[in-house]
This record gives C-alpha cells, structure tokens and sequence, in this order.
C-alpha cells in the first residue's frame, strides 16, 4: 500500500532525512519512532504529496506521486489518505459533526451514521453539534483521527495522534486507528514518541540519519 525507495530532504543545505526505504503492507500498523528534529513529520508530509522529496520515489496504492501534480496529489489524498495532523486543522467555522463528515462530502457521499459511530469511538459521542472553539485540545485531536478515518482510507498516516491524550483516551482512539487497519485494509503509519502507543503496532521502526532502522518490540 505504501512504498518509499531512496527517499532523501534537504532544506537548502541542511539534510532533513536520507536513503529512507520501506514498505507498509495493507492490514498493517507500523510504528516510527525518532529523535525530535530528525524529520518524521517531514517524512510523513513527503509522503502525502504536501512537501516534495529531492530524490527517490513515494508509491501509495500503486501509484507514484513523483508523476502526479500538486492537484493530483489533492485528488490522491482526498480518495485514498487520512491524515491525522499534529496541529489539528479543523475548520472553526463547522461543527464538530461537519468536521468529521467533510471527506465524505468532498467524495460526494454522505452518511450520518458512519460520522455519528466514529464520534462514539473516539469518545466524542453527542459533541457532534458543537464548534472547534468549545473543546479541549484532546476533543479536538479525536476529531481529528475521526475526520482522518471517516471515508475508509487505504493508507492513514498518523502524526502523534495520541500527544494530547490521557493514557485510557490514547487507547480508545488507537483501537479505532487498529479497526480501521482490521477490519478495512488499510494500512497505518504512526509517528509517535509513546512507547505505549508504538508497543500496538506490528512493526516499528526508527529514523535516523542513516535512513529507517527496525526496532525489536
């Protein structure tokens, strides 16, 4: 589902990540673990086509995005990626149901019963009428995950998902990321510095300068 082979950034002269290869399978959650600065939240935006690397190749369901536009890269990520962001980016002025339900729109599909589960699953349930502005920042990070689900992507890329989560919260929506990757195919990649959070993967790995390492769990 996902491919990276010789994946290298650079920001002007400064290397953000090099030689970074490997390979995330349907129905498979992998864990990256990383030291603060050495550009998982980059890697993660390559892969998505939000940020372009200076070499190698990133495949997502096939298709390369080396030979994609900035608009299909768009198109990609809005039929095939979730993207749970570390920022948030909910929009203030929907509510948190609208939030959730804008992939499904964007689609032009629409089901209430989905958005209505998922904010159940994350916790969230009977907050669907409320706005961004009346939540925490951990309310906010499960709608987040919840947006990043809703539409059944093949590839969920998830930075630190659980940051702002107390332990039995970060749990609930990491079952919700695991059902998703059970029950639908998908496959998850997961950006975290938790060990608990990395510990229910079924793989993780570590970037470092020298390109991605694997880590015995």
């Amino acid at each position: 589902m996902l491919t990276l082979e010789s994946l290298s950034k650079k920001y002007e002269q400064t290397p953000v990540f090099h030689d970074v290869s490997l390979r995330v399978a349907s129905g498979e959650f992998v864990a990256l673990l990383g030291e603060s600065g050495v550009g998982k939240s980059t890697l993660l935006n390559c892969i998505a086509g939000l940020d372009r690397a200076d070499s190698g190749t990133v495949a997502v369901a096939g298709t390369s995005l080396g030979g994609l536009s900035d608009d299909g890269c768009a198109l990609l990520r809005r039929a095939r990626l979730g993207f749970v962001f570390q920022a948030f980016h909910v929009l203030p002025h929907l509510t948190v149901a609208e939030n959730v339900s804008l992939p499904l729109r964007l689609l032009g599909r629409h089901d209430d019963a989905r958005v209505a589960s998922l904010l159940e699953a994350v916790g969230l349930g009977g907050l669907g009428g409320r706005f961004p502005a009346q939540l925490s920042g951990g309310q906010l990070q499960r709608v987040a995950i919840a947006r990043a689900v809703v539409h059944a992507p093949a590839l969920i890329l998830a930075d630190e998902p659980t940051g702002n989560l107390d332990p039995e919260t970060a749990e609930r929506v990491l079952a919700v990321l695991r059902t998703q990757v059970r029950d639908a195919g998908a496959a998850c990649l997961l950006v975290t510095h938790s060990a608990a959070a990395a510990a229910r993967a079924d793989r993780v790995l570590r970037l470092t300068a020298q390109g991605v390492l694997p880590v015995a769990l």
